[in-house]
């Protein structure tokens, strides 16, 4: 049996929604870096015991938040021995504008999956990109790095898009049964 954790940072709440659809796909544990960008060690041996590892964060101002950035720099002493060589990686985001920079927050996330070591695993999803297209369609968005989705700015945690949340689930599904083909 394979193990997939979600780790992730929420400003607001949208952020958490996004990684809770996608743990519900991968059938995966989730972890919360907190308001000071800090894990607790049953966290830390969480992430360590997966074969995979799903990161996610907002978008604000262009990349990952603050928060994130402390938690992958806190990250280095498993990068110096290798702790996280061959796991595999995937990355989700949220912004309020429907482009709001997302793709540079996933760039940051892969090359830090790299850093690891790791295997990055995209959606695999096909973009909802043609006239009939509708907002709540899977992969409106049209990622193929990772999970965005895009929450404007005045919607509160209960008036997300179903059609991202369906692209995130379908986004852990795909992890999880990438992660098994390269276990099993």
């Amino acid at each position: 049996m394979t193990k997939v954790v979600v780790v992730y940072h929420s400003g607001y709440g949208h952020t958490q929604k996004q990684a809770e659809a996608i743990a519900k796909g991968a059938n995966a544990e989730l972890v919360a870096i907190d308001a000071q960008g800090n894990l607790d060690d049953k966290s830390w041996e969480a992430l360590d015991a997966a074969d995979a590892i799903v990161m996610g964060s907002p978008t604000y101002m262009g990349s990952v938040s603050w928060q994130f950035k402390k938690f992958a720099d806190d990250s280095s002493r498993r990068w110096f021995t290798q702790a996280w060589k061959d796991k595999v990686f995937g990355g989700f985001t949220n912004s309020a504008t429907m482009n709001g920079d997302k793709l540079a927050t996933l760039q940051y996330l892969f090359t830090f999956a790299m850093q690891h070591s790791g295997i990055w695993v995209g959606t695999g999803l096909m973009p909802s990109n043609s006239k009939a297209a509708q907002r709540n369609d899977i992969n409106f968005v049209g990622s193929f790095s990772g999970a965005m989705m895009q929450t404007p700015s005045d919607a509160g945690v209960d008036e997300l898009f179903p059609g991202d949340l369906e692209t995130a689930r379908l986004f852990g599904e795909r992890v999880s049964a990438i992660t098994k083909q390269l276990r099993g």
